[in-house]
C-alpha cells in the first residue's frame, strides 16, 4: 500500500497527465511588461504625460494607422502610449477589442505580462482549457529589430477567449544587440523629470474580483491576497506579480470604482508608479494640473493619486520607492 501511495504521489509531483514541455507561469518567472493606452490622439497623450505628468515619452512608429510612443521605466516595464492616425488604420484584433469598447475616447483594456518561458508556459495554459492563441513573433524586417538573420525581436500570445474581465498577453523579447551607443540611449530613455522608476502594479476593475482571482489562480498565479483602495471606494484582490502586484478590484459603494465601471466596463482603471523623489513627483503634478493634491498611505507605502482620469481614461498613482516592500501600507 505503501509503495501505490508513493507511485501516486510522485504522478502528482511530476505533473500527471501535463502535456510535455508545459511549465506553469511562475509568479517569479513573470513580471509586468506594459499596458497600451489609447489617447484621444497621439498628440494629446503625450502632451498630458509629458507636460502635466513629467514622464518623458519616447518616440515610437506608425506603420499602418495607429501610431505609438512609449513611457519606459529602469525596470524594463513601460506604458505605450496609442493613438490612430488616419481612418482605415489597419488594426490587429487586440486593437479592434480596445477600441469597440473605447470608441476613439481614452483608457486602458490590455495588458502585457513578460514571460520568458513562452511556449512551454502557452502548453501549460492550453492544458487548463484556456484557449491561448499562436504564437505572434515581430516580422523578420521589423525595422527595430537586429534584420533577418537574428531571432524575431519579441513573440506573444493572447487569447481566443480572454480568461480576464481584461485583456492579457504574454509576451517575451529577444536579447538586443548591446553597442555602447545602445547603452546609452537605454540609459537616457529611462531618466524621467518626475524621477518615476518602476510600473509596480496594475489595477484591474471588473463587477467580480474574485472572478478574476480565481483565473490567476487556474493559471498558476497563487497567493493573492485582500485589499481595499478607499480613495477610489474599491475592494479585491492583490495578485503577487514577482516583486510587484497585479491588484484585482471591485467597487465598494460609490465612489469612482463604481462610476468608472458603469461608464465603461471592466477596464485597467490604474497603474502605481513608483518614483525615487516623491516630494518633486507630487509638486510637479500639482502644477502640471494646478491643483493640491493630498497624499496618503496606499497600499505601495507614502503615495497620491493624479486626477488623470478625465484625460487618460486611467487613473496613474504615484509611490516613494523608499519604503520597503515588507512596510508599504504602514506609513510613518
Amino acid at each position: 500500500m505503501r509503495s501505490i501511495l508513493l507511485f501516486f504521489a510522485l504522478l502528482l509531483m511530476f505533473g500527471l497527465g501535463r502535456p510535455a514541455g508545459a511549465m506553469e507561469p511562475s509568479t517569479d518567472a513573470s513580471s509586468l511588461d506594459h499596458i497600451l493606452l489609447w489617447g484621444r490622439n497621439l498628440d494629446q497623450v503625450t502632451a498630458i504625460m509629458a507636460v502635466k505628468l513629467g514622464f518623458q515619452v519616447r518616440p515610437g512608429r506608425d506603420p499602418g494607422g495607429v501610431a505609438n510612443r512609449y513611457v519606459r521605466m529602469a525596470d524594463r516595464s513601460y506604458l505605450e502610449l496609442e493613438g490612430i492616425t488616419r481612418p482605415d488604420a489597419d488594426m490587429d484584433p487586440g486593437m479592434q477589442a480596445d477600441q469597440a469598447v473605447l470608441r476613439g475616447g481614452p483608457g486602458a483594456r490590455t495588458f502585457g505580462l513578460r514571460l520568458s518561458a513562452l511556449d512551454q508556459a502557452r502548453a501549460f495554459l492550453q492544458h487548463q482549457g484556456l484557449e491561448p492563441t499562436a504564437i505572434f513573433s515581430a516580422s523578420p524586417t521589423d525595422p527595430d529589430g537586429a534584420g533577418p538573420s537574428a531571432p524575431a525581436r519579441w513573440r506573444l500570445f493572447a487569447f481566443n477567449r480572454q480568461p480576464l474581465s481584461s485583456n492579457l498577453f504574454f509576451i517575451d523579447y529577444a536579447p538586443g544587440n548591446i553597442t555602447p551607443a545602445s547603452v546609452a540611449d537605454d540609459q537616457i530613455a529611462h531618466e524621467h523629470p518626475n524621477t518615476a522608476r518602476e510600473l509596480s502594479a496594475l489595477w484591474l476593475l471588473s463587477a467580480d474580483a474574485d472572478a478574476d482571482r480565481k483565473q490567476f489562480e487556474r493559471m498558476g498565479y497563487m497567493g493573492a491576497t485582500s485589499v481595499r483602495i478607499p480613495q477610489i471606494s474599491a475592494r479585491g484582490y492583490a495578485v503577487p506579480m514577482g516583486s510587484k502586484r497585479i491588484f484585482v478590484l471591485q467597487p465598494d459603494g460609490a465612489g469612482i470604482a463604481a462610476e468608472a465601471l458603469r461608464k465603461g466596463g471592466s477596464q485597467v482603471l490604474g497603474v502605481s508608479i513608483g518614483v525615487a523623489d516623491f516630494d518633486a513627483a507630487k509638486r510637479r503634478v500639482e502644477r502640471g494640473y494646478e491643483t493640491q493634491l493630498t497624499s496618503y498611505c496606499g497600499l505601495q507605502g507614502e503615495s497620491f493619486l493624479a486626477p488623470t482620469q478625465g484625460d487618460l481614461g486611467l487613473l496613474i498613482e504615484f509611490h516613494a520607492l523608499s519604503v520597503p516592500a515588507a512596510s508599504a501600507g504602514h506609513c510613518n
